[in-house]
């Protein structure tokens, strides 16, 4: 168990925000996308096989044939300031800092950390207990919750903190699927991208990454919440039952999972006569490997081959001025009572009042 060695009784105290997504590779290199994979797919919560099975299959097969394939496409999205996923997360951290900072009465501190590769999320609990953070609010940036993503996320926080001697105060945002503010933001995303087309699509897919199907019958909400968010959003854009279809993509392995498979609907409506697609992905708050290869690339060829003539992919909604709004707004919501953020009780302290608190603490005979 770690001893608190930083902590200072003149400390100025915070609330810590934690932003985190799934993850990615440090590099479009077989290697670090091995590395990556064995983590990502080794997690219980992503994989429910049982672990002796699993490991023959992962560690036998998947992981001396895959990392390969998987770098390659990720050499075909990566940038110069390196992967999308997380250049695009650190900005989204940086714009909803600069707004808590204007709006909350208290020291607030947003922290970046990855479920899977780096920063992980130990790394960012850490750099947030030195920053004094002694509120912590969690925010897995996955709208939908599943267990693979949110509940996963969950397990490497406790992992964490088990090894604290001072547990911060906690809560999560769980999901935020039908939030007013999020479902305005991706209706204003579509909305923005219709405004710049002549003709119109004939077709608005919702394309929401897959999970196997035995998770829907096991209790898993995740393909409920899809579909919430898709309605909510047609119904905000007014579109008729014809106009728009939820799908499920990336699918792996040989067991069913959520279907319609997004691949297989663009092949369709291709050789049926749709000619025109429009297709945004709203499970995902960050442009990644799922959205601008796999989607934007490979499906798009899909529907072309199939005889379709015009492909869009609406980007997600990344660090546009109104998702962060809707994150913050979240946070606002979800923070509300403690000090920092939305005080009903307590308050922040004067540096003249944490001075005095150190010399009552010294009297008793501490260090700092």
């Amino acid at each position: 168990m770690t001893n608190e060695h930083t902590f200072e009784h003149d400390r100025e105290p915070c609330t810590g925000i934690l932003l985190t997504n799934l993850g990615t590779p440090d590099a479009p290199t077989p290697k670090a996308v091995r590395r990556y994979l064995s983590e990502f797919l080794w997690d219980s919560r992503v994989v429910e096989i049982p672990r002796p099975v699993w490991w023959l299959i992962l560690h036998g097969i998947i992981l001396r044939t895959r990392p390969a394939r998987s770098a390659r496409k990720y050499r075909t999205i990566w940038t110069e300031t390196g992967s999308p996923l997380l250049t695009i997360t650190r900005r989204q951290a940086i714009a909803v800092d600069k707004r808590l900072q204007q709006v909350c009465p208290g020291p607030v501190r947003v922290a970046v950390g990855m479920r899977y590769g780096n920063p992980s999320i130990a790394e960012a609990l850490r750099g947030l207990r030195d920053a004094g953070a002694r509120r912590l609010l969690l925010f897995p940036l996955y709208p939908q919750y599943s267990a693979s993503t949110t509940a996963s996320t969950f397990d490497a926080l406790a992992t964490e903190l088990q090894s604290w001697r001072w547990l911060p105060e906690l809560r999560m945002i769980n999901h935020y699927h039908d939030d007013p503010s999020y479902i305005d933001a991706l209706a204003q995303s579509i909305q923005a991208a219709w405004d710049k087309e002549d003709p119109p699509a004939d077709r608005l897919l919702f394309s929401f990454h897959g999970l196997p199907k035995r998770t829907l019958l096991a209790g898993d909400p995740y393909h409920c919440e899809c579909h919430k968010t898709a309605r909510l959003v047609a119904e905000r854009l007014g579109l008729a039952q014809g106009q728009w279809t939820v799908a499920f993509q990336s699918r792996f392995g040989r067991t069913e999972w959520l279907r319609p498979y997004t691949s297989e609907l663009l092949e369709e409506w291709g050789r049926s006569g749709v000619r025109r697609v429009d297709v945004i992905c709203p499970g995902f708050s960050a442009d990644c490997l799922e959205t601008l290869e796999e989607i934007a690339m490979e499906n798009r060829e899909v529907f072309i081959k199939a005889g379709g003539e015009r492909f869009r992919y609406i980007p997600a909604l990344n660090d546009s001025p109104p998702h962060i709004d809707a994150l913050v707004n979240l946070i606002l919501a979800h923070g509300s009572g403690w000090p920092e953020i939305r005080p009903r009780f307590g308050h922040v302290g004067t540096a003249e009042e944490r001075k005095a608190s150190q010399r009552r603490a010294q009297a008793l005979g501490a260090a700092r």
